[in-house]
């Protein structure tokens, strides 16, 4: 007697990473049951109503009207399997063991669509991240839903069909109708439409400055000062003024957005900026969940992260930001499983000196008390402070330079994100990373240091700066030279970088 088995390949997501799964399809003697295996969730579960109807819809026989023993088996069982990305390769693998449709070649091949109760694909998340793998591992076709194709083309090395529903499926596999492999659309170009131009900032040329430093190395930044002087707009302005996304950038970034459900059409070429509001968890902030999914430190990977009114986020949300800006990554340790998310970021956050944001103003009274100050202040932690490498106070602007509007200086952004790009440029030529992703020993040997800078480094105190301090102070400095396309750091280099990293910024 033939075995009535049929088997092919679909593919998991474990963080942003995917691993190959075998589906195997199992009729046996016996009264009807319909069983998955495997380690599946509940969605998985689920599977088999889907799979049921959109069988049955498609004029094919579904498994509730076989009086057999069916079993779907997702191996390697230790993986748990979790979405509804499984139905079309349960459906093809029942179609296989019970002979209804014609055999084909299914080595090279993996499955993935969520189906509808009429057979349609439904799109799917992780596209890219599967493509990828299985291009790594030799597949030659990637069969899913025609929403994730451009997407999952924008890999090189495997081919990708896009398919309507289950019907279309059929057909191409049976060969009745020819489908063409997808052929990835770049799209047009980047344009920062949200991003303001520094043109329309008046005023504030300190805090301007401290921005380009910021976008060209890659440091974190504070802003802070009495409500309503341009702090947020500022902070938005950064996203204009920094570079293109690389093609290995712009992947790795795709990869973590679409794990996080958030699927592109085609590759994310603009830096992410994300502005969580000061009411995020600690799981939105950093990911997490039953499920692990990247949180907002993930997805403004090589981009910026944002946060308005620091004070207002929870402490311990704050707190945990510390180990993901030193290491660039995010490690989530659970139970059942453990997984890795980039973090490589830019922080920028705003914030007032004390509750009514009025402390140290010249032009308004502050009503709040020493010791409502004194509290408002300690929300933010010493160590999480001394991580941040340009502390800027923004001041008030008058109103004459307010008045000054001048609409065809339009494009100052433009000519920043140029010199941005060439500081960047000569970081990765001298170590394939940026100045803030420098270890201790590679900033000291990027940094060529003249004489009058070592004689400015040996009039600083202990107390003035922690060890964590003095490194980010040559990595600063390391990028005021690059910006002036300069090889020698000086005494003028490091004053500049210095005046960013006061003892008390209130």
């Amino acid at each position: 007697m033939a075995k009535k088995l049929g088997r092919l390949y679909s593919a998991a997501l474990t963080g942003i990473d995917a691993k190959i799964i075998e589906v195997e399809a199992d009729i046996n003697v016996g009264l009807h049951s319909f069983n998955i295996v495997g380690l599946g969730d509940r969605s998985l579960n689920e599977a088999k109503e889907r799979v049921n109807s959109a069988l049955k819809n498609s004029g094919i026989k579904p498994p509730n009207r076989e009086n057999r023993k069916i079993t779907i088996n997702l191996a390697p069982a230790d993986i748990k399997k979790t979405g509804s990305h499984y139905d079309l390769a349960i459906a093809l693998g029942y179609l296989l063991a019970t002979k209804q449709i014609r055999n084909f070649e299914w080595a090279d091949k993996i499955f993935l669509g969520e189906l509808a109760l009429d057979g349609r694909l439904r799109p799917i998340s992780g596209a890219l991240n599967i493509a990828e793998k299985a291009a790594r591992d030799g597949f030659k076709y990637l069969f899913l839903p025609r929403e994730n194709a451009n997407e999952a083309a924008a890999i090189v090395g495997i081919n990708v069909i896009a398919v309507q529903d289950l019907r279309e499926t059929i057909a191409i596999l049976e060969g009745i109708t020819n489908q063409e492999p997808t052929q990835f659309n770049e799209g047009g170009e980047q344009h920062f439409e949200n991003a303001a131009d520094f043109s329309e900032i008046k005023g504030q040329e300190n805090a301007k400055r401290a921005l380009t430093i910021a976008a060209a190395g890659q440091h974190n930044i504070l802003l802070f000062g009495p409500p309503g002087v341009g702090k947020t707009f500022l902070s938005h302005a950064l996203a204009g003024i920094m570079p293109r996304l690389t093609t290995p950038e712009a992947i790795e970034t795709t990869k973590i957005w679409s794990a996080a459900g958030l699927s592109p059409d085609g590759l994310i070429r603009e830096r992410p900026f994300r502005a969580p509001h000061h009411t995020a968890s600690i799981t939105a902030l950093i990911g997490g969940g039953p499920d692990p999914r990247p949180g907002e430190i993930s997805l403004a990977h090589h981009g910026i992260l944002f946060l308005d009114e620091l004070p207002e986020f929870q402490r311990n949300a704050l707190e945990a930001l510390r180990q993901p800006l030193e290491a660039g990554v995010v490690h989530l340790a659970r139970t059942k499983q453990s997984v890795t998310f980039p973090a490589k970021f830019i922080l920028a956050v705003a914030m007032n000196p004390c509750p009514c944001g009025f402390y140290g103003d010249a032009e308004r009274e502050c009503k709040c008390s020493a010791y409502e100050i004194i509290k408002y202040q300690k929300k933010i932690s010493g160590p999480l402070l001394d991580r941040i490498d340009l502390q800027v106070k923004v001041g008030r602007v008058a109103i004459e330079a307010l008045q000054n509007v001048h609409t065809d200086e339009r494009g100052e952004s433009v000519a920043i994100q140029a010199r941005v790009a060439r500081a960047r440029a000569a970081q990765n030529q001298r170590y394939a990373k940026l100045n803030a992703e420098l270890s201790s020993r590679e900033a000291q040997d990027a940094t060529k240091i003249d004489p009058s800078a070592r004689a400015f480094l040996g009039t600083l105190s202990a107390g003035q700066l922690s060890p964590r301090g003095y490194y980010r102070l040559i990595k600063v400095a390391r990028t005021i030279a690059d910006l002036e396309e300069k090889e020698m750091v000086s005494s003028e280099h490091l004053a500049e970088a210095f005046s960013y990293r006061l003892k008390e910024i209130f």
